[in-house]
């Protein structure tokens, strides 16, 4: 059971450092694998696993007060009981990092998809106001040998070009905050995921000392 914990957080730390780091194509392969889980019945599988893995440790977490609360009594704590006891807090450490892992990847796929869509609006918003800039150009630029009404007509249209100009480079910078946001948010998840990750060696150490003493005591009995 603890190696396939620290399985399941392996992998889901490699996910996370794939969405984090740009390496190629294995980003854009790993975002689309996320698109297929979360469609079609992918959402309902990882919720039944959640909540099977939540109950799980909600279950380990009673074996260890009741092992606490019995070693209150006696007043001691049997070797048994200790192997168990830190047997019991890996397991449930193990999950409440692979739930965490989940929401970190669930968060980072989110963020990066909006991160994708916010860039694709902003170029769409440069090549616009780019053409609008193009025709305000060259309307300036042309000379006009028209009546005065003609003359006030293209004023009009002039006005209202740079109008339609203003307005999409202010959506444009409105688009370029929420992306830098979106950014920060991304650099906040991956520090995240960075602290996470060195938590998961100290617990790989710790589970290498209570093999330790699990061959140990075994050796006794």
């Amino acid at each position: 059971m603890i190696q396939l914990l620290f399985l399941v957080v392996f992998v889901e730390g490699a996910v996370a450092l794939l969405l984090m780091i740009k390496l190629g194509p294995l980003r854009k392969l790993t975002m689309n694998a996320l698109d297929q889980v979360k469609t079609g019945k992918g959402p309902a599988m990882v919720k039944t696993l959640a909540c099977t893995m939540s109950v799980i440790m909600a279950s380990s977490i009673t074996s260890i007060l009741k092992i606490q609360n019995r070693a209150t009594k006696i007043g001691t704590m049997t070797p048994m009981d200790q192997i168990l006891l830190k047997t019991h807090l890996l397991e449930a450490s193990l999950m409440g990092f692979s739930l965490f892992l989940a929401l970190i990847i669930d968060r980072l796929h989110h963020q990066l998809r909006k991160l994708g869509g916010f860039r694709a609006n902003m170029d769409s918003l440069k090549k616009q106001a780019k053409s609008f800039q193009e025709e305000y150009m060259k309307s300036k630029e042309q000379k006009v040998d028209k009546s005065s009404e003609d003359v006030n007509l293209l004023k009009n249209e002039i006005s209202e070009l740079k109008q339609k100009l203003q307005k999409l480079t202010l959506e444009s910078e409105a688009k370029d905050k929420e992306a830098r946001d979106a950014e920060a948010t991304a650099k906040a998840s991956r520090k995240q995921a960075e602290d996470l990750l060195l938590e998961y060696d100290r617990l790989f150490e710790d589970n290498q000392n209570l093999q330790t003493q699990l061959s140990a005591l075994d050796q006794r009995l």
